[in-house]
């Protein structure tokens, strides 16, 4: 089996696990906390914390930002569920903005169509989750205009795009956003195994995550709150002592995963000019077949998380269906991402229908995520390539 994607573990990712195995702390230490400076340190942020999952970094963020009961996120359809249900977990109201039909990240134009529409009817959005599809990323800079003009927070779901950058500035810098959040998932450009992070440049935003991340509880004597600060009678209290400030959660990340973490970031680079070697390799064999291959503009480096292919808007549908079972046939193991967050059972629930959002649409109808990842060899890349030629001649 080719899989779509793939973790790639050295002995070294393997052997920093084993040393973190046999040291005196296996959640909560020193190798936790370089990892999040390392990872500060390349995106040129000031502050990074892990998480359990990008899922759980999501709603750290969100609740951060202040989004609750009565709010709005907007984000798009063509996206996993995650970056819509974190709103969901705060009681907060969820709309979405279509893509555009050469990046498929959000349309920008449609963005801005929508918050003069929303201004109009006072129903603006909250936050904002802009996501960098497949690792290319956004417009942000042209996001971010919008975010002072319309007086709302963006959240970054850059899940695929750790290693990517805009204009030259590393994804993460937060230049053009106020939190930026990364998966490690196995099947991600670096992994832990399971687990997230959010990076941003305001401290406030980092204590409360922070918060949110470790049960609401702090050990700060300097932010104490009540019974034990340091103006109260009890201020003599031991080390023993501690506040809930806030109704947190258990999303921390550890000392194994850290590690894991750690010793992959070392390979990042490598991992991302390997993706991108593959990529080019597949504009190059693909260019001549009946599909859309993906666009990354000349101002981005995408981190190619995924190499996703479209087949033709008329009869795409049928012809992806046969397309996607003959490779799986061939033991190819193409995937789809992704299946419109909008039409989601869920989210019909919810009042939203076919038609809506109509290029994320035609999107899930037609997109095939190839295998691609670090280790791919050229020869089972060339395998892919001649299974889909055969499954188009074959139609």
């Amino acid at each position: 089996m080719i899989p779509y994607g793939r973790h790639d573990v050295s002995q070294t990712d393997i052997d920093a696990v084993v040393a973190v195995l046999r040291s005196d702390f296996l959640t909560q230490g020193e190798v936790l906390r370089r990892f999040e400076q390392s990872v500060a340190t390349r995106c040129h942020a000031a502050h990074a914390l892990t998480f359990n999952s990008a899922t759980s970094a999501l709603h750290a963020g969100c609740v951060a930002l202040g989004l609750g009961p009565g709010g709005r996120l907007w984000t798009v359809p063509n996206t996993f569920v995650a970056s819509a249900n974190c709103a969901r977990y705060c009681g907060a109201d969820v709309d979405f903005v279509d893509i555009d039909p050469e990046t498929w990240n959000i349309s920008v134009p449609r963005l801005r169509e929508k918050l003069v529409a929303a201004r109009s009817g006072g129903v603006l959005p909250k936050v904002l989750v802009p996501v960098h599809f497949a690792g290319q990323p956004t417009d942000q800079e042209e996001i971010w205009e919008l975010a002072q003009e319309f007086g709302f927070r963006v959240l970054e779901d850059a899940s695929h795009s750790i290693g990517a950058a805009r204009k030259g500035e590393p994804v993460g810098s937060g230049r053009w956003s106020d939190i930026t959040v990364f998966s490690f998932h196995p099947v991600k450009i670096i992994t832990t195994a399971e687990g997230g992070m959010t990076l941003t440049n305001h401290a406030e935003l980092a204590e409360r995550m922070a918060l949110v991340r470790s049960h609401g509880v702090t050990r700060d004597r300097g932010k104490f709150l009540g019974a034990g600060s340091p103006d109260s009678e009890e201020s003599s209290f031991g080390a023993w002592y501690y506040e809930q400030q806030a109704l947190g959660f258990n999303y921390r990340m550890t000392e194994i995963q850290a590690a894991l973490g750690l010793s992959q970031l070392n390979r990042l680079e490598e991992f991302v000019e390997q993706r991108n070697v593959l990529a080019r390799r597949y504009d190059k064999a693909l260019r001549e077949l009946p599909l859309q291959l993906p666009l990354v503009k000349s101002e981005n480096r995408s981190a190619f998380h995924l190499y996703v292919v479209r087949t033709a808007r008329q009869g795409g549908a049928l012809l992806r269906r046969r397309v996607f079972d003959a490779l799986r046939k061939r033991n190819i193991g193409v995937n789809v991402h992704y299946m419109p967050v909008h039409l989601q059972p869920y989210y019909r629930s919810l009042g939203f229908v076919s038609g809506q959002f109509p290029e994320a649409e035609v999107h899930g109808k037609t997109a095939i995520t190839l295998p691609l990842y670090p280790a791919m060899t050229f020869a089972q890349q060339d395998q892919v390539v001649s299974s889909i030629e055969s499954a188009l001649a074959n139609g």
